[in-house]
């Protein structure tokens, strides 16, 4: 009996044309590895630079490997990163739903309509689920491949489990276009027929795949190029329904080192694992982007707005992409660099505030400090912990070579700075510079040889974010000269 085509006609003219259309399809699994961000990034970059709309559809039919709260962890890594979608599963669209176990309905229509058409066939053999799964069996014909309708009619009748399989051409080629690799050749005779439904009536991935892409009006599919080898495979589908084939733009695996694929299993960082260490998400953005691609030039820092203008997908490189922190820790220094001033304090704030309780001192400017002495934020608080409390110092910090001074220069220098410094009136930035700069001219001394003794005795550190003056703006009178008379009584 053939297959009434109502219900296909209506799924067809639902589906947007006319405009470039790509999706990002993660699976909930718990994070968001650099890889899957970078798939998401090219994804989205290819829909806002030919002005198309960029879709989220979450891929969740594997349940055994799903983590609770996964789809929250989605949603809130691509808002932070800036990729907002046009569709998805929380704010709709013209081809819903965007949950594939909400679909499940659409692809044994799909599957049948395709053994309809010779494209697939029924088959009762017993195969082990992981067989089902995967696809690989004896590449010697299957003997379902031959049954007649009839045949089929009864084992169906009888109620035989089966699968359905895509019936792979035995001769002949295929070849695909991808917009990275070129032109791909395979035999067919390589190829084989893969399971499209399970025997409990859920697709497997690769069918789910091309049906969702079909339904949803995919123009363009950024996936890894692991997925090379399955490529054949999904054109002789879309050739089967008569569908037009999206542009395939295979990408190369981002790697830890020469030999070695980026593995959360391994150790290596998640995009949530980057922001906890410091790292900012624009700059990690910036970074992953140039994984693999090159926008021409000498260039390096883009925004996000400015990635969509210098986007195009033949900057994409077939070789693998090796994941150098240090380079990334460099994007985000001259990121923070860059931020407004009050942009940083509120991002530094929360750092900050891990060694500095006291609510006195004045946040703005501490982090004033930071901003241009800082590559990643989780640096801050190791940089700021003497403000609360001077830490236990050794007085072998006063001998310094450059700056002219060993523990008795050093002693002499504080001695003279400590009645300068009680007889100032205002306790403001110049106030204090102008004393002692005028102080280490009156004692014909280079700056450095006063300076250098007066922040070791206000921070008890040899490397602060700040010099001397900006320290004892912060610290405050009393606090700075309780801190000089300590140096003092270290040096008598």
């Amino acid at each position: 009996m053939p297959i009434d085509m109502t219900w296909f006609d209506e799924m067809e003219a639902r589906i947007p044309t006319g405009e470039v259309r790509t999706r990002f399809a993660p699976s909930p699994t718990g994070y968001m590895h650099v890889g899957n961000l970078r798939t998401a990034l090219y994804t989205y970059l290819i829909a806002r630079s030919k002005g198309g709309k960029f879709i989220l559809r979450i891929e969740d039919t594997d349940q055994s490997r799903l983590v609770e709260g996964a789809v929250q962890v989605i949603y809130d890594t691509m808002k932070k990163c800036g990729l907002e979608h046009d569709e998805g599963p929380d704010i709709g669209g013209p081809v819903g739903p965007y949950v594939q176990t909400e679909r499940r309905g659409f692809y044994k229509k799909y599957a049948e309509l395709l053994v309809e058409k010779g494209g697939a066939y029924y088959c009762f053999c017993e195969k082990a689920e992981s067989e089902e799964e995967s696809g690989d069996f004896s590449r010697a014909d299957d003997p379902c491949r031959a049954l007649s309708q009839d045949e089929v009619r009864e084992k169906l009748g009888k109620g035989l489990p089966y699968v359905i399989r895509q019936r792979i051409p035995r001769e002949g080629s295929t070849t695909f276009h991808d917009e990275i690799f070129g032109d791909i050749t395979v035999e067919n005779s390589t190829l084989d027929d893969q399971v499209l439904i399970k025997r409990d009536g859920l697709p497997t991935y690769n069918f789910a795949n091309v049906v969702d892409d079909h339904m949803m009006g995919i123009t363009h599919v950024v996936r890894g190029n692991e997925y090379l080898s399955s490529a054949p495979k999904y054109n002789l589908l879309y050739e089967s329904f008569g569908w037009q084939i999206p542009k395939y733009v295979h990408c190369s695996p981002v790697m830890r080192d020469a030999h070695n694929k980026m593995s959360k299993r391994h150790g290596d960082p998640s995009y949530e694992d980057l922001i906890a260490q410091g790292y900012l998400s624009d700059a990690v953005v910036n970074y992953v982007a140039l994984l693999g691609w090159s926008p021409g030039g000498e260039r390096e820092i883009f925004s996000l707005s400015e990635l969509v203008e210098a986007f195009d997908i033949h900057g994409i490189s077939k070789s693998p992409a090796i994941f150098d922190i240090d380079k990334l820790t460099y994007f985000n220094s001259e990121y923070i660099k860059a931020l407004p001033p009050e942009k940083f304090t509120a991002v530094a704030e929360p750092y900050i505030r891990k060694t500095v309780k006291n609510t006195s001192f004045d946040i703005s400017l501490i982090a004033a400090l930071l901003q241009q002495r800082c590559e990643r934020l989780t640096d801050i608080p190791e940089k700021v912990d003497f403000f609360d409390e001077l830490p236990p110092y050794d007085t072998e910090l006063y001998v310094h070579k450059k700056s002219k001074t060993d523990e008795a220069v050093s002693l002499e220098m504080l001695k003279s700075a400590l009645p300068e410094l009680e007889a100032l009136h205002s306790w403001e930035h110049d106030g204090i510079y102008n004393c002692l700069v005028s102080l280490a001219e009156r004692l014909e001394v280079k700056n450095a040889t006063l300076m250098w003794p007066v922040r070791i005795a206000v921070s008890g550190k040899a490397v602060t974010p700040g010099g001397a003056v900006e320290i004892c703006r912060i610290l405050g009178r009393d606090e700075t000269l309780c801190r000089i008379r300590t140096g003092i009584e270290k040096l008598s």
